[in-house]
């Protein structure tokens, strides 16, 4: 993989309007905070940039691992836009307060379908829930429904053990896929299957995007680490976006570093 300065070079010679990340595995480690300087890089980013961040974790994942963690008055966020559940849902700054843009929420039988899934999958892939787990195992975010293997709360060096390739997860998502082929299915983080309506990805949510601030997707640029096939980032190419791929936190430091100088 070329250098992500590189990439980020070749993709948009310093012109994108719109930098849209993934959270986590991009801005922090799964599940975890933001570290100090990823907080002054992206600060830093605000006043040059509008910047999206979408990932498939609940509101209050957004303030445990980003807002909690700039050092910057909420009346300066008005270029931060937020979309929690995979771009299902969209909040922005305005006023110094937090504002919903829109949410799209699964209606109960919705939701049952997918739980009867899991269900249907879990077993039929071989899962066997943790005796000793850390949090929810299968999580209704509300415009989705999340699996972590280990729990929500697993320490992350447990997380990065237990399915490094891949093959465990993608064993649930081909049942997943089989038993309810009206849903979007897709890997994200470390031990996580995110489940939405058909069409509700990040795709879903690019366009919001698009269509909410008026700026062309060809102005845009996103930057994930899970853009791999049946990766939840994945569904961004769909759209025509611009795409860097990162391996992890400290490549995203080096692109925003980039944009930065641009």
């Amino acid at each position: 993989m070329p250098e992500p300065h590189n990439l980020y070079k070749e993709a948009s010679n310093g012109m994108k309007g719109v930098i849209i990340f993934d959270l986590d595995g991009t801005l922090a480690p799964s599940k975890s905070h933001i570290d100090p300087e990823m907080g002054e890089l992206l600060e830093k980013l605000l006043e040059k940039r509008k910047v999206v961040v979408i990932s498939g974790g609940r509101w209050r994942q957004f303030n445990e691992q980003l807002l909690n963690h700039l050092k910057i008055p909420s009346e300066k966020l008005l270029n931060l836009f937020l979309q929690p559940t995979g771009g299902a849902s969209m909040y922005r700054f305005e006023d110094g307060e937090v504002k919903e843009v829109y949410a799209d929420i699964l209606s109960h039988e919705e939701r049952a379908r997918i739980m009867e899934a899991f269900d249907y999958a879990l077993p039929k892939a071989g899962y066997l829930a943790p005796e000793i787990h850390f949090g929810e195992i299968i999580e209704d975010r509300q415009s989705e429904i999340t699996f972590s293997a280990l729990g929500q709360k697993a320490p992350l060096d447990q997380k990065e053990k237990w399915d490094p390739d891949h093959k465990k997860r993608l064993e649930i998502v081909k049942y997943l896929k089989e038993k309810i082929p009206e849903f979007e299915v897709h890997i994200g983080g470390t031990t996580s299957i995110d489940v939405l309506r058909k069409g509700e990805d990040k795709a879903y949510g690019i366009n919001k995007v698009a269509e909410r601030l008026g700026i062309p997707i060809q102005n845009m640029l996103f930057i994930g680490d899970a853009l791999y096939p049946n990766g939840n980032d994945e569904p961004a190419k769909k759209t025509g976006i611009e795409c860097v791929e990162v391996r992890d936190v400290e490549e995203t430091k080096k692109v925003i570093r980039e944009i930065i100088a641009s």
